[in-house]
Formats: C-alpha cells, sequence, structure tokens
C-alpha cells in the first residue's frame, strides 16, 4: 500500500490574518509607496484594515528590533519589513542590508513567525522609483503576499504532521 504525497502550499487569503508591517522613514518618499502597495494587496485578498499594523522607524536598519518586538507579542501572523536603502559613494548600504536581512532570517526562525523581507536596495533613485510603483512593479504589494502565503503555509503544518 503506497501513500499519497502531501502537498502543503499556503493560499492567497488573508481573511482573518494579522499582519504587522514596519516601515523606514528613511527614504520615506518610496516607502509610503511600498506601505500603500503592501495595504492594498492584503485588503483585496481579504484582510480587514483592523487586522493590519503599521509601524514607523527611522530607518531600515531599526526595522529588526520592532519586527521581534511585534512578533514576541504573539499577536501576528506574518511580519513585513518595508524600506528603501539607495547605495552611495560608500558600502554603507550593503552592510545594512546585509545585516537587516539576517535579522529577519533570525526573527522568522526563531519566533516561527513569518518575516518578510520587503526592503527595496537599489543603486540609484531611478531604480527605487521602478520597485516602488512604477514599471518594475510595488515590493510592498510581493512582500504582503509573500507574507499572506506564508502566513497560510505555517498554519497547515501541524495538521499535516498529524496525518
Amino acid at each position: 500500500m503506497s501513500k499519497e504525497l502531501t502537498l502543503l502550499e499556503g493560499k492567497l487569503d488573508a481573511t482573518g490574518l494579522r499582519v504587522g508591517i514596519v516601515c523606514a522613514r528613511f527614504n520615506s518618499i518610496f516607502v509610503e509607496q511600498l506601505l500603500s502597495g503592501a495595504k492594498d494587496a492584503l485588503i483585496r485578498h481579504g484582510a480587514s484594515e483592523s487586522d493590519i499594523t503599521v509601524a514607523w522607524v527611522p530607518g531600515s536598519f531599526e526595522t529588526p528590533l520592532v519586527i521581534q518586538k511585534l512578533a514576541k507579542t504573539g499577536k501576528f501572523d506574518a511580519l513585513i519589513g518595508l524600506g528603501v536603502v539607495i547605495q552611495g559613494a560608500t558600502q554603507h548600504a550593503n552592510m545594512i542590508n546585509s545585516e537587516v536581512s539576517k535579522s529577519y532570517a533570525q526573527i522568522s526562525l526563531e519566533t516561527g513567525i513569518p518575516v518578510v523581507y520587503g526592503v527595496v536596495t537599489t543603486e540609484n533613485i531611478e531604480q527605487a522609483i521602478e520597485r516602488s510603483g512604477s514599471k518594475a512593479g510595488n515590493r510592498g504589494a510581493s512582500a504582503a503576499t509573500t507574507a499572506i502565503e506564508m502566513a497560510n503555509l505555517l498554519k497547515l503544518i501541524p495538521s499535516a504532521a498529524k496525518k
């Protein structure tokens, strides 16, 4: 007797999901567009605006601490970090991006809550414009759909383990 393959796949249904979004104020002209895209994607997929919490911090480097604090409350199904880091003449942007992405992964693994990296990292302002809602799409919206899918996928795993 052979067993059937078990397929686990998160649905794009945000109904009832509680999502926290932490936004960097630095480069806020772009981050506001990312936030708008994220909220729009969440609501289009069934989230209630009252289930979305938004926190603002000074810059992208500060997002992991607030995300960690939100994760530890146990009140969120997914968390999203939004920011825009534009490469300058130094390696500062690379250091920020590296530390932030590592921190998000660590928080996710420690808490079991999906933390989605919605930080736009670009070489120039034109690329930031493109990724904040123009021809390259909106990174905030794609981060939101990733958060929805991951939150729903993780909800399936305990029930799949019982089979």
